[in-house]
This record gives structure tokens, C-alpha cells and sequence, in this order.
């Protein structure tokens, strides 16, 4: 399997799961668009698009950073011209970007579902929608979602319904357009983690150090991403996949070297029923 000479363009790509994906990419020589919209550092959100640009050439691959946000059409328009222009073409999309509020109905400001459903389900929509074109082109084209597999439970929607909507709009892409695009070749599918992962957003929003500890590193994430990267277009559509199965299929048995903390209770993710909610995964000391 190599990536060597494809052009990924990832959304969300200046840190967390967006940049393991590229940096996964990177290594084999891939030419990797950095869309974000952090030029400047971030106290709190480490990472910009220019020091992502830096690792991921730093491994092998060649990158492009492009401030970009999502919401806007001629900034992701810009973008995507941009990428073509640079590299030719592009062979995978990754919609990572994503904004979270876990509030419920009356605690959700507006400007906050609009942000939630402007970056997930439309800016996804849209991010795809100007790629289409190029990836109908590329080898091996796919799309990929940083979203769950469809749940219509209430328990996933009771707590943080205005969040829950979005990324189920994410998923809902992948739902529509695997139909969509299959007499073309393109492949589309759902990529969702079996824990939390150790990113900006689960340090900062969702537990701090002790849900850090109970997390796998994103690292996990690109190497699942990279082996569907790999699978035949034609034939890997419409899947809604979880992390850890995917490496399964690879021949990986043991998942100790992505624990944050080996030993320590993972979390797991949302929208994942195959456990009760009073369940959880342990890494091996």
C-alpha cells in the first residue's frame, strides 16, 4: 500500500486527528492540503497551519496550508482551485473539521448551532460538493468523514441534541452521496473512533487531564484512515467505520501502543451501542 504522489486535502488538518491523518499521508510521500484557519498560535489549541505544513514535509510528504473556513463558499472554492492548481488534481477528501457543544435545547446559544451545523454538516457538504469534480478524476478517489455510524437512539440525543443533529449531518453525507457517487467510482464512507482520542477539544471541553488519560492518541486515527486510503474505491463505499475494526482487518491485534496512559480505563466515544453506557475498554499495563 502507498499514498506516494495522491493529493489529500484534509479539513481540520492544523492538529488533532486532521494532522495525524496527514502526517500518516505524509510518509509516504503525499502531497497533503492543510485547510484551517489557524495562522497564529492558539494559547490553548496548539498548532497552526504552517506548523503542520513543516511536519508533514518533514516526514516526506509536500504540503499545502491554506487558511480557510469551511463555512464560507468562496474561501473553500479558493481552496479547493488552489489545491488543483498546485498539484493537479485531488484524489481524497477529508472532512475532519468539526465544532462541538454538548448542551442541551435551552443552554444552546443559536450562534452556536449555527456554527455546529455551518462547519459539520454544511461545511462536509460543501468541502465535498467543490471536490467531486476532482476526485471523478483521481485514482482511487475517496471521501472521508470524521463521523458516527447513524444512531436514532433519544439517549444519544437527549443531553446535547443541537451537537448530536450535526454530526449526524456528517454521517448523513456519507449515507447519501456512497449512493450518489458509486456509478463514478468515488467512495465515501464514515470514520469513527471506539474511545475518545487525545485532542484539543477533549482537554479543553470534554474532561481535561483525567479524559486526556482515558484516551487513545489520534495516531490511531491515521493509521485506520491510511488503510482506507488504500482499499479500492469501487468496492469500500457506504461504510460506517470504527476505528479499531479497521486496523482488526489489518492483521492488528493489539491497540496498547495508542493509550494515552497503558493501563488506565478508556472512555468510550458517543453514538457506539455495542456496550452499556456503565462499560468501558482497558488498555493492558
Amino acid at each position: 500500500m502507498s499514498l506516494k504522489g495522491k493529493t489529500i486535502l484534509i479539513s481540520g488538518a492544523s492538529r488533532g486527528i486532521g494532522h495525524a491523518i496527514g502526517l500518516r499521508a505524509a510518509k509516504d510521500g503525499a502531497n497533503i492540503v492543510i485547510l484551517a484557519k489557524t495562522e497564529t498560535e492558539h494559547p490553548k489549541l496548539p498548532g497552526t497551519i504552517y506548523s503542520a505544513a513543516k511536519d508533514m514535509e518533514a516526514v516526506g510528504g509536500k504540503a499545502l496550508p491554506v487558511v480557510c473556513d469551511i463555512r464560507f463558499e468562496e474561501q473553500v472554492d479558493a481552496a479547493v482551485k488552489k489545491a488543483v492548481e498546485t498539484f493537479g488534481g485531488i484524489d481524497i477528501c477529508v472532512n475532519n473539521a468539526s465544532a462541538i457543544s454538548l448542551t442541551g435545547t435551552l443552554q444552546t446559544e443559536m450562534k452556536r448551532y449555527d456554527l455546529m451545523q455551518g462547519i459539520n454538516s454544511r461545511g462536509t457538504f460543501m468541502v465535498s460538493k467543490y471536490c467531486i469534480p476532482h476526485l471523478q478524476k483521481g485514482s482511487n478517489p475517496h471521501i472521508l468523514n470524521l463521523s458516527p455510524p447513524l444512531n436514532m437512539k433519544p439517549k444519544w440525543f437527549k443531553h446535547h441534541v443541537a451537537y448530536t443533529m450535526a454530526k449526524f449531518g456528517m454521517s448523513m453525507c456519507t449515507l447519501g452521496m456512497s449512493a450518489e457517487l458509486l456509478p463514478f467510482g468515488v467512495a465515501v464512507n464514515s470514520l469513527w473512533p471506539e474511545t475518545a482520542i487525545a485532542t484539543a477539544a477533549v482537554q479543553n471541553l470534554l474532561g481535561g487531564d483525567e479524559m486526556i488519560k482515558g484516551s487513545r492518541k489520534p495516531e490511531i486515527m491515521g493509521d485506520a484512515a491510511y488503510a482506507i486510503f488504500n482499499k479500492p474505491s469501487k468496492e469500500c463505499t457506504g461504510n460506517f467505520f470504527i476505528d479499531t475494526n479497521v486496523l482488526k482487518g489489518e492483521g492488528i491485534a493489539n491497540f496498547d501502543e495508542y493509550a494515552v496512559e497503558k493501563g488506565h480505563v478508556l472512555v468510550r466515544d458517543f453514538f457506539l451501542d455495542d456496550w452499556t453506557e456503565q462499560e468501558a475498554v482497558t488498555s493492558k499495563a
